[in-house]
């Protein structure tokens, strides 16, 4: 196997650990809240307190990133929040939890943008994208997994030991992947150059669309994740347990199967056209939003989960696009800090979307709710389209004005 491929292995593997370790605590909630006597005020912090600290980190980590070796940058983040994980079992209270996830933040936001930087870095235009939508594919596995494993963990062992087992196993992982990752190919500046300003990312027409779209395309993410088991709970009058497994299993199985087919497709449109990326991205994103109005229609629990699954598995065939996008229009001085950005502002994004999502329940229901993220989907799939026309045609005068005067004329 060539050491490219294995590299992208040795990722998929990181980056389901990395998704197991940050949503572990979700299933031992009723463990904490039994020794710790947290209130839902509490928990929610939990969330919070890792979700803004992450979000916060991840440019500054991708600016790192960009001066450093990926290798070394991904493997300080593996063992960081793997010591993190192993600390967190010796929390005694609500305010050492909270601690915690604000660390586990700071750890983990510096693996992602390292991490598909470097998959960049040994993979050309050809093979980026599949290349990348393995990883992701990783971190969707790695969101069930987290889930599954966790919780079995925590009912035979208690969350303490749970905890211990994840982080010892992140060691190990990254012991291993020590062996098997080594940085690719960077282009290298003149001494003399200075280092690109990170305000010219957003001078690039095609990452700012990127960027703009996956914003929404986030909301719609996070909305779900937070809250599709409750809907399904209250809805269909289904156990705690069943309601999560239905609501994640969902998401996550349709997201590693669309992720999986949109990078192969992606790279094969990308041979194609400088703007075949991010008209898939178009394209997947127009498809995906009509699933979402069956909420409308007060609709079996079939057919909730079918149109949920169609709905991440579209939205997921055109998100493989986003990063090998960003990689190719940023260049390499700016290409982890371009996607340290992103990863910040989807997680603001979502963030807001899953507050306003609250404040939209207690008026109109989480139906309506879902069925409105139909439009933010929609709108994103307007903004991309905008920018690949814009590319496409700029493409097209740019070839005019490089042919012969007598060509142009027949």
């Amino acid at each position: 196997m060539q050491r490219k491929w294995a590299i992208v292995g040795m990722l998929f593997l990181i980056a389901g650990l990395n998704y197991c370790d940050r949503t572990a605590i979700s299933s031992v909630y009723p463990l904490l809240r039994s020794e710790f006597g947290l209130s839902d005020v509490v928990i929610a912090a939990l969330g919070s307190a890792f979700l803004w600290s992450y979000g916060l980190g991840s440019p500054f980590a991708g600016r790192v990133a960009d001066r450093v070796s990926r290798t070394r940058m991904l493997l300080i983040s593996l063992v960081g929040w793997s010591v993190v994980m192993m600390l967190s079992s010796l929390a005694n209270g609500p305010t050492a939890l909270i601690v915690s996830r604000i660390l586990l933040g700071i750890a983990e936001c510096a693996y992602l943008p390292a991490s598909i930087a470097l998959i960049s870095d040994h993979h050309g235009p050809e093979s980026r994208g599949t290349a990348m939508a393995v990883q992701i594919a990783g971190m969707n596995a790695g969101m069930i997994g987290g889930s599954v494993v966790a919780g079995y963990l925590g009912e035979r062992l208690g969350w303490r030991l749970d905890f211990l087992i994840l982080g010892a196993a992140g060691l190990v992982l990254a012991a291993i992947a020590a062996l098997v990752l080594r940085d690719g190919p960077r282009a290298k500046a003149p001494e003399t150059e200075q280092r690109p300003s990170v305000f010219e990312l957003f001078r690039i027409p095609a990452y700012v669309a990127v960027v703009g779209s996956a914003m929404m395309i986030a909301i719609g993410t996070w909305v779900f994740v937070n809250w599709l088991p409750l809907y399904i709970h209250d809805h269909f009058h289904v156990g705690l347990a069943i309601a999560g497994l239905s609501g994640t299993s969902v998401l996550q199985v349709a997201a590693v199967l669309g992720t999986l087919l949109g990078g192969v497709i992606s790279d094969r449109l990308a041979k194609r056209s400088p703007a075949g990326r991010i008209m898939a991205l178009a394209v997947a994103y127009f498809c995906a939003a009509p699933f979402l109005l069956a909420f409308l229609f007060d609709p079996s629990m079939t057919l909730v989960q079918a149109s949920v699954f169609m709905y991440s598995f579209m939205r997921c065939t055109g998100s493989a696009s986003e990063c090998p996008i960003i990689c190719e229009v940023v260049g390499d001085r700016l290409k982890s800090t371009g996607l340290g950005i992103l990863n910040m502002m989807n997680t603001l994004a979502g963030g807001a979307g899953v507050m306003v999502a609250g404040l939209l329940k207690q008026h109109f229901g989480l139906a309506v709710t879902f069925a409105a993220l139909s439009a933010t989907v929609a709108a994103a799939g307007f903004l991309v389209l905008a920018t690949a026309t814009f590319m496409m045609r700029r493409s097209r005068v740019l070839t005019a004005d490089r042919e012969p005067a007598g060509v142009q004329a027949a």
